[in-house]
């Protein structure tokens, strides 16, 4: 019975430490990202909406016309585009378990 049991608790803690503990990590991570995506996309609505106001109330008479109405709005659509663009290229691409480093042949001499 001893042995079984030894098995067991030795099965329990391979299983916490190669499942529980990763997923615990990724859980806070995808939170974090989560919270971080919420946080610019929030600022970059209070942005965009701001800068429109901003160009309607400011100039109104620049943009007076059929289709000149429209330059605001397109305004806002590019920096919102440009934004959207920089959280894009600034996505880490790094996977969440780091592969073991290897010595090359600097590191071994």
């Amino acid at each position: 019975m001893g042995q079984i049991a030894e098995t067991a608790q030795l099965m329990q803690a391979y299983a916490r430490q190669e499942l529980r503990e990763p997923l615990g990590n990724t859980g806070r991570w995808i939170l974090s990202g989560l919270i971080g995506a919420i946080c610019i996309a929030g600022g970059t609505g209070f942005l965009t909406l701001g800068l429109l106001r901003l160009l309607q109330t400011e100039w109104p008479e620049t943009f007076a016309g059929r289709w000149m109405n429209l330059i605001p709005y397109f305004c806002s659509l590019l920096l919102a585009g440009l934004v959207i663009g920089l959280s894009v290229r600034r996505i880490n691409k790094t996977p969440l378990t780091k592969p073991a480093k290897t010595k090359t042949t600097k590191e071994k001499r």
